[in-house]
């Protein structure tokens, strides 16, 4: 039951809070005044999408706020396992609030924690079953007379229908895949030459970092052989020329056989003699290094223009594959990849035959299921709506849900649900799209609504359900309502004195037009309060006798 609901800047309302009582609550006011504005805060604790422009001008942002009384091991049920995580106790009461930036940016609480509006429809809509001005023509579309016939039906088959949708979504998608994979079956051949050919052309260049990194070297030192062979043979003859006269190192055995002939005299000389001795051989080994380094450089064009073509080789698969030698073998286990499953492409559509043929019995077998659920419920929804239709002045009305079977079976099922009526006697029965006035598909509305659309809620919000009525019939509605207030909680938005006068509590909503803005204020009435109220919705001044007397001859008749 909603305990109490908060409004903040929401379009006209600047601040607002009411706490509705069980049994039947009216809200009325004049056309304008704001009244679907409780519905669109009702809509927002529910999850829905925020219109544009529903913060009040002036304002950065609205707040919407309700407080729930809470069923008994609602939180318990398993879709609510990951929100119940996020709340320290189970609660009697739970608070459910949205904010919305002028911006249109939404967020969602739940007992003060941060949510999603998912949450809040999940949550929202196990509390509170809202039906909307318009609900009575979405009744004319065959998808929803469905919807409650299912609803009608319970949850078992609620339940059935989501793993019917599931297993018929699982269907496409291998319909989806087979297909695919009996298109690529016709260029399979073609596909693979192709692959081969990727392959073989990287792996004839074998590709790897290194491999080029040395390539790189190479180029550049056989581009400058000559030179390196001219600075190594200079760099060998002037440190130990092969004739063994002059350079660097005949000179350091000159000094090295001078040092050598004081030997034992003085340890320090002694000393410096080995340190030449060492120089010697070092000229000698070097001048050997730069002779062998200078020898080894092959100054070969051919091996130049190999090592050329090899990277060039490189270049053009980085550049057809990626940019870099990683990304060429990247490509290469790819294609090996696809080579694989094209080669196995016969034994993946045998086994995408057989997971399709399993999906097709899994889903028919559901639809099924649901068929019987829906041709057992069927004939008792249809008399227990024609037995609500008698409260609604519709007496001689009947009124039938036919199944028609569907071509294939769909998502949600292997039938479509017409519901028929007939309104007066002898008028052949016909589609409610096609039989019934406003008002009567208003009380058809509310007769399915009371019988398949309430499910577990304890809340239900009416948004103008009278439309299209009044006069006895207005009453009728209004008893109907109130008769639904006896257990439940029932707040409806309504612009007919016959029903308002049968409400437990009444608030009144008034619209005040200011210098520079408009706003719309929130007032519970009761006593005289709801008389003037009647009396304005009757059409008259206060001043009016009659109105006044007939107001009260209304409310005591409630």
């Amino acid at each position: 039951m909603l305990l109490e609901l908060r409004i903040e800047n929401l379009l006209l309302i600047e601040r607002a809070e009411l706490r509705p009582g069980r049994g039947l609550t009216a809200i009325t006011g004049e056309t304008g005044a704001g009244k679907t504005v409780l519905a669109q805060a009702l809509d927002l604790l529910l999850g829905g999408r925020p219109r544009p422009g529903i913060v009040r001008p002036g304002a950065r942002e609205a707040y919407v706020e309700g407080v729930f009384e809470l069923p008994p091991g609602l939180l318990g049920e398993p879709e609510f396992d990951e929100l119940r995580e996020r709340i320290e106790e189970a609660p009697s009461e739970i608070v459910l609030a949205r904010r919305v930036t002028g911006e249109g940016r939404t967020r969602a609480f739940v007992e003060g924690r941060s949510a999603t509006a998912a949450d809040l429809q999940a949550l929202g809509g196990r509390l509170v079953a809202f039906f909307g001005q318009h609900e009575h023509r979405r009744l004319t579309l065959a998808s929803a007379q469905l919807d409650l016939l299912d609803g009608f039906c319970g949850r078992d088959a609620l339940a059935a229908r989501a793993d019917l949708s599931a297993a018929h979504a699982r269907v496409r998608e291998l319909e989806r895949e087979l297909e695919e994979l009996r298109e690529r079956a016709g260029t399979r051949a073609r596909d693979l030459d192709l692959l081969a050919f990727e392959i073989g052309e990287i792996d004839a260049l074998r590709p790897r970092e290194d491999d080029k990194a040395a390539l790189l070297a190479d180029r550049e030192r056989l581009r400058a052989v000559d030179a390196l062979i001219s600075a190594a043979g200079g760099g060998a003859e002037a440190v130990a020329p092969e004739s063994g006269e002059g350079g660097v190192a005949h000179l350091l055995a000159d000094a090295e056989r001078a040092a050598w002939e004081a030997a034992g005299v003085d340890p320090e000389l002694d000393g410096l003699a080995h340190r030449l001795s060492a120089l010697r051989l070092e000229a000698e080994d070097l001048g050997g290094e730069l002779r062998r380094y200078a020898g080894g450089l092959d100054a070969d064009p051919l091996r130049l223009q190999e090592v050329e073509e090899r990277l060039e080789l490189y270049a053009r698969l980085e550049r057809k594959h990626g940019g870099s030698v990683a990304a060429v073998l990247e490509h290469r286990d790819r294609c090996l990849g696809e080579r694989e499953r094209l080669e196995r492409a016969e034994v993946e559509t045998e086994r995408a035959e057989v997971a399709l043929a399993e999906a097709r019995a899994r889903r028919d077998e559901l639809a099924g299921e649901l068929s019987g659920a829906r041709n057992e419920a069927a004939p008792r929804l249809a008399e227990r709506v024609q037995e609500e239709l008698s409260a609604l002045a519709m007496a001689s009305a009947t009124f039938e849900v036919r199944l028609e079977a569907r071509d294939e079976v769909g998502p949600t099922g292997a039938e479509r649900a017409e519901m028929v009526l007939a309104p007066n006697p002898g008028v052949p029965a016909a589609p409610i799209r096609e039989a019934a006035s406003g008002g009567e598909l208003s009380r058809v509305m509310l007769a399915l609504m009371t019988v398949a659309g309430l499910g577990e809620s304890r809340t239900l919000v009416f948004d103008e359900v009278d439309a299209g009525v009044g006069g006895r019939t207005a009453r009728a509605v209004g008893e109907r309502l109130r008769a639904l207030g006896e257990d439940r909680q029932v707040l409806c938005i309504t612009h007919l004195p016959q029903l308002a006068a049968l409400a437990g509590s009444h608030f009144r909503i008034e619209k005040a037009a200011g210098a520079d803005t408009t706003l719309a204020t929130v007032e519970q009435i009761a006593g005289d309060g709801i008389v003037r109220e009647l009396m304005r919705m009757l059409g008259a001044d206060a001043s009016d006798g009659a109105a006044r007397r007939h107001a009260e001859k209304l409310l005591a008749a409630a």
